[in-house]
C-alpha cells in the first residue's frame, strides 16, 4: 500500500508542475489540470481493460486454479519434501528456481502459485527463489530478449536471475528465519491430517491437465496460433465501434498500451458475469455447490474457450478463426471436467474451488489496483529522462531503471519491445538490464500482492534487495560491456556466477553441519 500511495504522491507532484508550467493563468490553469487528470484516467483505464482482455482469462484464470489444486490436493509434505525450510538446500533452491522456469509465466500468474506453495509449508527462501526467477527467466520472454535486443542481454538475463534468485531466497530465509520456523509450525497445524507426501496418480493427471490449459492458452508457437478455419459473421456496427474504442482507449506500441477490441468487450462483459456468479457460488462452495456454483464454473469454461478464438475486425463484420489453441483448449477443459466429477469426491472438488476462490479474494483487486496506476504512471514519463539520465552506465542511472520497472509495469513479453524502444532512445545497456531485471518483480501489483502474502516486513525487505541485486547486476553489466566483447563478458558473468552460487552453496552446508554438531553435542 506504501508503493501505492507513493505513486499517488509523485502523479500530484507531477500534474501540480504540469499545470504550473503549461499556463499560469487562473482559470485556465485549472482547466489544463482537470483535462490532465481526465486523460491519466482515461489511460489508466484503457490500460486495465486491455490487460483482463488479453492477460486475465488464458493466463491468469488457469494458474488460479493450478494454485487452488496446489492448496487443496497436493499433501504439505510432498511440498515441504522439496521445497520446505529444512529441504537440503542443493534440492529446494534448484528445484525453485526450475519450477519458475519450466512454467514460464509472468509476474501477475507466478503470485497466486507463490501463494498456493508458501501457504501449503514451502520455506521462505525457496518460495522467494520461485517468485523471483519465475518471471525473471519465463523461457518465451528471454527468447524474445534474444531475438530482439540480443543474446547479452538474455545470457546475462538468465545466469543473474537464477544467481541472484537463489541469493535473495538464502538472505530472506536468513533474515527471517524465525519466522520462517513460526510459519513451519502453522502449516504444520492447518495440515494435521495430511496422509504422508504421496500423491496419487489422478491428482497428478489433474495438476497436469490444468497445467496444460495454461500451457496452451499462453504459448505462441505456430501449431497453436494459427487459423485452421475461419468464418466471418455481419455486423456492420463492429468497425464503428471498434473506432470509437480506438478513440476512447486508443492502442501506443511505445508505450506498451495495447487497446481494446470488439473481442476483449465482450470478454470483459463474461468477465464481469463470471465475477458475479462466482460471488454468489464459489464464495460459499465449502458449504456445497449450488447453482450458482454451476453457472460461474460454465461461464469460466465458455469464457476460456471464448478468449482461444482469433478475432479480427473488418468493415462488415468479424473474423472468426478456429485456432490450435481453441482446440486443445477445449479438449483439456473437457478432461478436466470429466475428471472432476468421476475421479474425485465432491468435498475434494469444493476445497479446490474453495481455495481457489480464496486466491482470487486475495489477488484479483490489488492486481487491479496495481494495473490501473501504473497505466497512469507509464504516460507521465518524459521519454528524455531516459537519455539524459539512463544514458550511462552509472549507480544512478542503473537505479533509475530499476525505478521503471516499479513505475512503467508492462506485461510478459511487452517489457522486451518496451526495452527495445528505450535502447533506441539512447538507454545504456547496463540500466536496460536493471530494468528487464525488476520489471517483473517490482511492479505496482507484485508488490501489494507479495505483501498480502508475507507481510510488510518482509516484502521492504524483499524489494530493497531486489532493487540492490538489480541495480548491481545492470552496473556489472554495463561495465564488462563497456570493456571487453561480448562473448568474454558473457564469460566473465557465467564465471561470477558460478562462483558466487559456489559460494553460497558452501556457506548453507557450512550451516548445516556446524548445526549437526550442536545437535550432537546436545
Amino acid at each position: 500500500m506504501h508503493i501505492v500511495l507513493f505513486q499517488c504522491l509523485f502523479l500530484t507532484i507531477y500534474i501540480l508542475q504540469y499545470a504550473y508550467t503549461v499556463d499560469q493563468n487562473g482559470e485556465a490553469c485549472v482547466l489544463n489540470v482537470i483535462e490532465y487528470i481526465a486523460m491519466l484516467l482515461q489511460t489508466g483505464l484503457g490500460s486495465l481493460a486491455a490487460y483482463l482482455a488479453a492477460h486475465v482469462l488464458l493466463c491468469l484464470l488457469p494458474a488460479f486454479f493450478i494454485a487452488g489444486a496446489l492448496a487443496a490436493l497436493i499433501p504439505k509434505e510432498a511440498i515441504t519434501k522439496f521445497l520446505g525450510r529444512d529441504a537440503p538446500k542443493w534440492i529446494s533452491y534448484p528445484a525453485s528456481a526450475l519450477g519458475g522456469f519450466v512454467l514460464a509465466v509472468c509476474s501477475c500468474t507466478i503470485m497466486p502459485l507463490f501463494a498456493s506453495i508458501y501457504k501449503k509449508g514451502a520455506g521462505l527462501g525457496p518460495a522467494i527463489t520461485f517468485l523471483f526467477v519465475g518471471p525473471a527467466i519465463n523461457i518465451l520472454a528471454i527468447t524474445l530478449t534474444g531475438v530482439q535486443i540480443g543474446m547479452d542481454i538474455a545470457i546475462a538475463r538468465i545466469v543473474l536471475s537464477i544467481v541472484f534468485g537463489v541469493g535473495i531466497g538464502m538472505l530472506m530465509a536468513w533474515f527471517f528465519r524465525k519466522d520462517d520456523a513460526a510459519h513451519d509450525l502453522e502449516t504444520a497445524k492447518n495440515n494435521a491430517f495430511a496422509q504422508g507426501a504421496r500423491v496419487p496418480g489422478r491428482t497428478w493427471v489433474f495438476f497436469l491437465l490444468l497445467l496444460g490449459v495454461l500451457i496452451a492458452g499462453t504459448l505462441q508457437v505456430g501449431l497453436l496460433t494459427s487459423s485452421y478455419a475461419t468464418l466471418t459473421l455481419p455486423g456492420v456496427w463492429t468497425g464503428s465501434f471498434q473506432a470509437w474504442l480506438d478513440s476512447v482507449a486508443p492502442p501506443n506500441a511505445a508505450l506498451g498500451i495495447e487497446g481494446v477490441s470488439v473481442h476483449g468487450v465482450v470478454l470483459i462483459g463474461l468477465l464481469i458475469l463470471i465475477a458475479i456468479t462466482a460471488w454468489k457460488g464459489l464464495n460459499r462452495v465449502d458449504e456445497g455447490f449450488n447453482s450458482w456454483s454451476y453457472a460461474a464454473l460454465g461461464l469460466i469454461t465458455l469464457t476460456l474457450i471464448a478468449a482461444s478464438f482469433q478475432v479480427t475486425t473488418v468493415g462488415g463484420g468479424v473474423n472468426v478463426g478456429v485456432t490450435g489453441k481453441l482446440i486443445a483448449v477445449t479438449l483439456l477443459l473437457g478432461v478436466v471436467w470429466w475428471m472432476a466429477a468421476t475421479k474425485f469426491e465432491a468435498y475434494e472438488m469444493q476445497e479446490w474451488l474453495w481455495e481457489m476462490w480464496r486466491f482470487v479474494k486475495q489477488i484479483i483487486p490489488l492486481l487491479i489496483a496495481g494495473v490501473f496506476v501504473a497505466g497512469m504512471a507509464r504516460v507521465i514519463i518524459p521519454r528524455t529522462w531516459i537519455q539524459t539520465i539512463a544514458g550511462r552506465n552509472t549507480w544512478w542511472a542503473n537505479l533509475v531503471g530499476v525505478l521503471f520497472g516499479v513505475f512503467m509495469y508492462f506485461p510478459t513479453l511487452v517489457e522486451v519491445p518496451i526495452a527495445q524502444t528505450f535502447l533506441s532512445l539512447g538507454m545504456h545497456r547496463g540500466p536496460l538490464l536493471a530494468y528487464l531485471l525488476a520489471d517483473p518483480e517490482l511492479s505496482v501489483q507484485s508488490i501489494l500482492i507479495t505483501n498480502s502474502v508475507i507481510g510488510g516486513k518482509k516484502t521492504a525487505v524483499y524489494v530493497v534487495l531486489v532493487t540492490i541485486f538489480s541495480t548491481l547486476s545492470g552496473l556489472l553489466f554495463g561495465l564488462w560491456l563497456d570493456t571487453t566483447s561480448v562473448w568474454v563478458e558473457v564469460g566473465l558473468i557465467a564465471a561470477v556466477a558460478l562462483v558466487l552460487l559456489g559460494l553460497g552453496l558452501t556457506a548453507v552446508v557450512q550451516r548445516g553441519r556446524g548445526r549437526d554438531v550442536v545437535s550432537a553435542a546436545k
